[in-house]
């Protein structure tokens, strides 16, 4: 691993760095990339100013394992984090590489990093805060106004994970705000000698579909569109769906109302998130620095929102992996321009390197978007994993085609990938693509064999692994996640009968 001492390669004008990062936020959510009623302003302008990659895929259609891919440039079955489990200690980050190099490292809001949530990982500081009821910087900021009664402040989670709801939190003490007011005030106090490494993380729009006054009432159900339930749909489901929808509380039913209700929400909490981007791209400006800045927003996975029927991440299918990429930076990035090549968040490290300056790393899968939008670099597929073994999920895409394995239920999928169109058929099992399916196969398979990775691996097929177990219950595996317990505020005579948090 090379480091860079000193600030012997910093040029006269090395640029700023600065991540602009969501959680679960779908690609189909910016105006300017065609979405007719989201109200992003601030993403437009980035849009408009910069290169947006409209091909952009999570490495792993969940949180920590899409972060530590992003982090580290290498993709889940190289790192070994799969899923919302541990990352690998002893590996070399973006922000370490690029604070070795002499920039001023700076981690605001949620990082998800597991298994120490507080590892610096290379900031030299952090604004530290997490999803649940701390303690963190956040929450302490809540405490000193007075705002500690409020257990959940990011909304209520469990039965309630998936019901929108009004913030209990005004719109200025509201985490999206927070995460604004920190990279403010970061850039007001950092060390002008020094280019800086910004990376600035939302919680939201990840459910609670919660937002504040007078946020939360920017859209309204009747103006949404119902959800994508194409014939058929259930073919396309796999064990995690089935599985996520019954811990998140939504296999027993569906209210059309309800869903576009949700979508109202999630689209709130987006527009709220892009007002924060507007505030920072402004200030930027105002200080001469927005064009000596390499700006790129993103999220780390996207959201089902009642399309197939389903929620949360943990797909492969479009709505849960496809994410936005903007990225801006007029030295690197063509104002305008789109590049419908495959990327992924393992590309985020060597575009940082890349724009530093700084040589690449011969260790990481990543590729410098600067060079895939221009075309001096090429690449024709990405891959993807959630989990392992008897769980594992597995994805290889190109710019024709998609295929997907699942280990739980031994299973394959195949799509054509069409422009402005979801995922609606599998062509896994017709004839007519047999052999399109058994060569995206073989791909998948040789490409991570010849990376080490074998555990899904039998010879030249998927090994298989005894199913998970699936309860007929209805009402088994739902997921309490109340954060703080409130039954010793209850007066005589009252408690919770369920309170998994209660001593």
């Amino acid at each position: 691993m090379t480091f860079f001492k000193g600030q012997e390669h910093l040029m006269a004008k090395q640029p700023n760095i600065l991540f602009l990062m969501t959680d679960q936020q779908r690609f189909d959510t910016v105006g300017a990339l065609g979405n007719p009623m989201i109200q992003t302003p601030g993403l437009d302008r980035i849009v408009q100013d910069g290169t947006s990659f409209t091909s952009a895929y999570c490495p792993s259609p969940v949180c920590v394992a899409s972060r530590c891919s992003f982090l580290l440039g290498q993709w889940p079955h190289q790192t070994g984090c799969t899923s919302n489990s541990a990352m690998p200690q002893d590996r070399i980050s973006v922000m370490e590489l690029l604070n070795a190099a002499g920039y001023q490292t700076h981690g605001i809001g949620k990082m998800h990093f597991t298994p120490q949530g507080r590892k610096m990982w290379g900031f030299e500081t952090r604004d530290y805060s997490e999803e649940g009821p701390g303690p963190d910087d956040f929450t302490a900021s809540l405490l000193e106004n007075g705002y500690d009664h409020v257990v959940a402040p990011h909304g209520e989670r469990s039965e309630y994970y998936y019901i929108p709801q009004p913030s209990q939190l005004p719109a200025r003490l509201h985490h999206t705000q927070w995460v604004g007011d920190k990279t403010l005030e970061f850039f007001s106090e950092r060390d002008t000698d020094r280019p800086f490494l910004c990376w600035s993380s939302f919680i939201k729009p990840h459910p609670p579909f919660e937002s504040p006054v007078p946020w939360n009432r920017l859209y309204r159900t009747v103006e949404m569109p119902l959800p994508f339930l194409p014939p058929d749909y259930e073919h396309l489901h796999t064990y995690w769906n089935r599985h996520q929808n019954r811990y998140k509380y939504r296999d027993q039913g569906r209210d059309m109302n309800l869903l576009r209700t949700m979508r109202a929400a999630y689209y709130a909490a987006i527009s709220f998130i892009d007002y924060q981007v507007g505030r920072i791209l402004d200030y930027l400006e105002s200080e001469g620095e927005l064009d000596n800045t390499l700006i790129l927003y993103t999220s780390d996975h996207g959201e089902l929102l009642g399309d197939y029927d389903c929620y949360g991440k943990r797909a492969f299918l479009d709505a849960a992996a496809r994410i936005p990429l903007l990225v801006r930076y007029p030295e690197r990035f063509e104002a305008g321009a789109q590049c419908d090549t495959p990327t992924s968040l393992v590309d985020v490290l060597p575009t940082s390197l890349g724009a530093a300056d700084l040589p690449a790393q011969t260790d990481r899968s990543g590729i410098d978007l600067a060079n895939l939008a221009t075309g001096n670099a090429q690449r024709d597929a990405i891959v993807g994993q959630l989990g392992q073994e008897s769980t594992g999920l597995y994805m290889l895409l190109t710019n024709e085609y998609k295929y997907i394995y699942s280990a739980a239920d031994r299973q394959e999928w195949l799509f054509r990938r069409m422009p402005g169109r979801l995922d609606e058929r599998s062509l896994a099992g017709n004839p007519g693509y047999g052999r399109t399916l058994n060569a995206y196969r073989k791909r998948l398979i040789e490409w991570l064999r010849d990376d080490g990775y074998e555990l899904p691996l039998d010879g030249n097929r998927w090994r298989d692994f005894p199913p998970p177990i699936e309860s007929e219950n209805p009402d088994a595996g739902q997921l309490f996640q109340d954060g703080r317990s409130v039954s010793d505020q209850f007066p005589p005579g009252y408690l919770p009968n369920v309170d998994t948090l209660r001593n």
